[in-house]
């Protein structure tokens, strides 16, 4: 019997939780590094088949950076109701306790919190033990992103919710206290898989593409599919009016999102585009089952311009390397940024938005998302360090590197006590 892709190789999962302390460092880890960085992802328990990579229970990875020193590793699952057995769609509907918490870890308003689209967070301590899911004191009633933006000026935390029915979309916004303050229907034609999205200072901007949910499919893995007839469009809210303009675009799909900044009157939007027949390829794949189209095109930072008073809009290739998570100084998230950050199958490589150049550090090895770290004192906006679980591609052994993010030297490399999986997305949690 073949073993599914998704159970296989680099995403293979662990079949336990450990816990090491004192880790074995090569380099120096610089001394203001004092927190922790957690990385999520799919790891179902032994002998179990999820059907799909994206829905096996999640599993965070942590280490414990403080006085120039690895503190611990440990790893743990997170304690959902799905992962003690419960289904997701019981007699009353779906349960959004009941889901996997696989796919990202942020922190807000002093709560942590794992994150998978379709259902509730679920707050984890800073030891990695799992609170429960949160609803913010009842005021959420539908799924949360797993990739939610904090405005770097007001520290709001704009989200939303999508779902089988309608209501589609919901846009939320937490204030920077963490109370849920606002919640708003988006009217979007169909059950669209929206993944990411994009905040400037004025707006929201919505992806609003053709991965349908698909009843047939559902109860197999993943219940959302490509549809040739559903469309594809971006749509720019105004946060004040929350009124949506909408532009339509060639289909395509987006997984993740790098930045978004307003320019006299447009909004443009920089992202990693799928083209349909690479996206059709990567859900087989990843989903078990054979290629049924051509992957050789796609996957390659975009750039969308929408200019409000025209309704014009300009799509244009950024470079044809085949990259994914997309990273930047969140600092600049919504504004106008020069520096995005991706990863290939074997490199990071690095994007200057404004003159076009590019730098590859190329690693012989697979690199997880490279999350951006400030430095405390930073003059410049690349003014810090990478971050990223970089794992040999036999599955043998996993690392914890840090590089510099101007020029991507190598500083420090952690070495972690078994491999980590590959998985989704992490993020740096600084002790102050």
């Amino acid at each position: 019997m073949t073993t599914p892709t998704y159970l296989d190789g680099l995403l293979a999962p662990v079949v336990d939780e450990i816990t090491a302390e004192n880790l074995q460092v090569s380099g120096t880890i610089p001394a203001e590094l004092r927190g922790r960085y957690f990385r999520n992802g799919p790891n179902p328990k032994p002998g179990e088949d999820p059907g799909h990579w994206f829905v096996g229970p999640g599993m965070i990875h942590g280490i414990r950076l403080r006085d120039g020193k690895a503190e611990w590793y440990r790893n743990r699952w997170v304690r959902t109701a799905q992962l003690a057995g419960r289904p997701f769609v019981g007699p009353d509907g779906p349960d959004l306790t009941a889901v996997s918490a696989n796919t990202n870890v942020i922190r807000h308003a002093d709560k942590i919190f794992a994150l998978v689209e379709n259902g509730f967070p679920h707050e984890i301590t800073p030891e990695l033990f799992t609170v429960g899911a949160y609803d913010f004191k009842g005021r959420l009633t539908t799924a949360m992103t797993a990739h939610p933006k904090e405005d770097p000026d007001t520290g709001e935390l704009h989200f939303f919710g999508y779902g089988f029915w309608a209501p589609y979309l919901t846009y939320h916004r937490l204030n920077a206290q963490g109370d849920l303050v606002e919640s708003r229907e988006i009217d979007v034609p169909g059950p669209t898989m929206m993944h990411d999205f994009a905040i400037t200072e004025h707006y929201v901007i919505w992806l609003d593409l053709p991965m349908v949910f698909d009843l047939e499919s559902a109860g197999k893995g993943m219940a959302y599919q490509w549809s040739d007839a559903y469309g594809a469009r971006l749509g720019v809210m105004s946060k004040q009016t929350k009124q949506v303009q909408w532009f339509d675009v060639d289909p395509c799909y987006v997984f993740h999102v790098g930045n978004a900044h307003e320019d006299e009157g447009r909004v443009v939007l920089d992202a990693v585009r799928y083209s349909p027949n690479q996206m059709k390829a990567t859900w087989a794949r990843i989903g078990g089952s054979p290629n049924p189209a051509n992957e050789t095109d796609g996957t390659t930072l975009h750039r969308w311009t929408l200019d409000l008073a025209s309704g014009g809009i300009k799509e244009e290739q950024l470079d044809d390397r085949h990259v994914e998570f997309p990273s930047m100084n969140e600092l600049h998230l919504g504004r106008p940024s020069q520096y995005l950050y991706a990863v290939t199958g074997n490199a990071i490589v690095k994007y200057d938005t404004v003159t076009g150049r590019t730098n590859a550090r190329e690693l012989g090895r697979a690199p997880g998302e490279a999350e951006f770290v400030p430095r405390m004192d930073a003059r410049f906006e690349d003014d810090g360090w990478l971050m990223s679980i970089v794992t040999d591609h036999d599955g043998t052994s996993s690392d914890l590197m840090i590089f510099e993010a101007a020029g991507l030297d190598w500083v420090a490399k952690i070495h972690l006590p078994r491999r980590v999986p590959s998985g989704f997305h992490g993020n740096w949690l600084a002790d102050s």
